[in-house]
Formats: C-alpha cells, sequence, structure tokens
C-alpha cells in the first residue's frame, strides 16, 4: 500500500507536467527511474494508463479515471501534512495532565495560566488526585511528580531541581526560641510527611541528620504550610512553595546556613513521541521552573 501511494504521487506528477522527463526534473529522480516506477505501477494495475509517444504523453480511458482519483488522494495527503505542520507549529487538542496537587496549587498554577495565554488553541484535564496515575493504561499526555520515577520504563524528562530550607512564623519563634544549629531541633515541634524519622540537612560539606519529632504528622503540603503559620512547629519544604508566605511574613527561614537534600521535578511520559502539545507543555514547565528568561519554542 505504502509503494502504491508513492507511485500515486509519481503518476499524479507525470500528468500535471505533460512528461517524463519535465516530471523527473521536477522530482529531482531520474528519467529512467521514474518512466519504470509508472511502467510497474501499470502492470499492477493490469491496465495502460498513458500512451507515449518520443514528444508527449496522453491519459488513456483507464489513465483518465485513474488521474482523477489520484489527483485527490495525493492531494489529502498533502493537506493532511500541511494540517499536522500547523498543530506542530500551534498546538491544540486537549492536554490530559497528573498534578501533585500542593506544588501544583501553590506554584504551577501561574505557570499554567502563562502557558494557557500562549496556546489558546489547548484545552486541560487535570488531575490533582495524590494517587500516582498509570501512563501506560489511562489517558494521560504526561504527569508531573517529585522525585525518582518507579517505573524504569517510563521517559522521565527533569523539569528543575528544588531544595528545601527550613521556615517557621515568627510566632512560634518567640515562643519556643530560635533554633542555632541543626541539633537544636530535637527540641521543638518539626512536621513531618511521615511519623518519626530524621531530617538530613547539608551545609556545604558538613552533613547533619537530626532525629526530629513533632505533633503532627501528615501528607499535605498546603496543611503543613497553614500549621506552620498558625505557630505550630518548623517545616522543611522548597522556598517556591512558600513564597507567598515569606513575602508576607508570616514565615521566615531560620538556620540560613543549612538546607535539606535537593529534590527534583519530573515530566513522565508514556514514550518519547509525543504530540506538539505535551512537547511544548514540557518544554515551557523546564523553562519557568528553571527560570531560564524568556521562553522561546524548541522546534
Amino acid at each position: 500500500m505504502q509503494d502504491y501511494l508513492k507511485d500515486m504521487a509519481l503518476f499524479v506528477e507525470v500528468v500535471k507536467a505533460r512528461g517524463f522527463r519535465k516530471a523527473a526534473d521536477i522530482l529531482g529522480i531520474p528519467n529512467s527511474t521514474l518512466s519504470r516506477r509508472i511502467s510497474e505501477l501499470e502492470k499492477s494495475i493490469g491496465l495502460r494508463l498513458l500512451h507515449r509517444t518520443t514528444r508527449k504523453i496522453e491519459l488513456t480511458e483507464a489513465g483518465q479515471i485513474y488521474f482523477e482519483r489520484c489527483k485527490r488522494i495525493v492531494e489529502e495527503a498533502r493537506l493532511a501534512h500541511e494540517q499536522l505542520g500547523e498543530m506542530l507549529a500551534q498546538p491544540s487538542g486537549v492536554l490530559r495532565a497528573s498534578l501533585p496537587v500542593d506544588f501544583a496549587v501553590t506554584y504551577l498554577a501561574p505557570i499554567i495560566a502563562e502557558f494557557a495565554d500562549q496556546y489558546p488553541g489547548i484545552t486541560f484535564e487535570f488531575d490533582l488526585a495524590p494517587r500516582r496515575v498509570d501512563l501506560v493504561s489511562e489517558p494521560f499526555d504526561v504527569a508531573i511528580r517529585m522525585g525518582e520515577s518507579e517505573n524504569s520504563q517510563l521517559i522521565s524528562r527533569l523539569l528543575a531541581t528544588l531544595t528545601p530550607y527550613l521556615y517557621a512564623s515568627p510566632g512560634y519563634l518567640a515562643r519556643s526560641g530560635e533554633p542555632t544549629r541543626p541539633e537544636d531541633l530535637e527540641q521543638h515541634d518539626c512536621f513531618n510527611i511521615v511519623r518519626g524519622g530524621e531530617w538530613t540537612l547539608h551545609s556545604g560539606k558538613h552533613i547533619a541528620r537530626v532525629p526530629v519529632t513533632g505533633r503532627f504528622s501528615l501528607n499535605s503540603v498546603g496543611m503543613l504550610r497553614r500549621l506552620a503559620v498558625l505557630n505550630m512547629g518548623i517545616i522543611l519544604l522548597p522556598e517556591e512553595i512558600v513564597a507567598d508566605e515569606l513575602a508576607s511574613g508570616k514565615l521566615r527561614r531560620i538556620l540560613p546556613d543549612w538546607h535539606g537534600t535537593p529534590q527534583s521535578v519530573y515530566a513522565i511520559t508514556e514514550t518519547r513521541l509525543v504530540p506538539a502539545k505535551t512537547q511544548r507543555f514540557i518544554e515551557f514547565m523546564r523553562y519557568r521552573l528553571q527560570g531560564i528568561g524568556a521562553y522561546k519554542e524548541l522546534n
């Protein structure tokens, strides 16, 4: 079928050029090759399509019928390629993405709004459930995830690396005192994603592993921020997630020489061959999250 389509296109060019030599020049192939391909096409059909003379060609009755059909087919194929090219230049369609809820609400939302303004042809379906969606069996184009991908068969693209720092509210520090070294955290209320555990903190080449405890153990970053603002303890989160609270003075950074282990943000897809809408979304997220000046489309 693929050879038929190629030969149909060659046949149409020969008829439109009214000769093999001119068509061969237009197509950039040898005249002998073009003549042979048309002869093979006639043999496969079982009918002569062209009357050949030394000066010109003429369509047979069968050739005239075949030309009218082939011309429409070749034109449809050309339009299909042009339409796909337009989609690449101006992506459109529904983008289905799985996003980490707290990170999306607190940090990604304005980036997504900016992307939506730039690509008005794209509509969005977002899943912000805490579960990790199955990109193989579920109809998602991309998933934004914190930390390493659990499935090595999926394609991971690094978007950014976020470094967590220590924060507390002025009210909590006034009541409980401000820690001056990592070991002091053992005497403070510290928020954990899981019950118990330790924080690994870095300062240059120095590493401190501090056992931390607190009255609250929860799996919502939004709730962590809210409770910290309400003077309930110390949090270890990336600055990007608490930017609003820092700007308003509701939280402030403590132990400024120390930070937690950097955490990667990935865009995960099932395959490298993604549609233009997904490709542009991933590129835009990477530029904005890495703080690379003005966004430029990568073609």
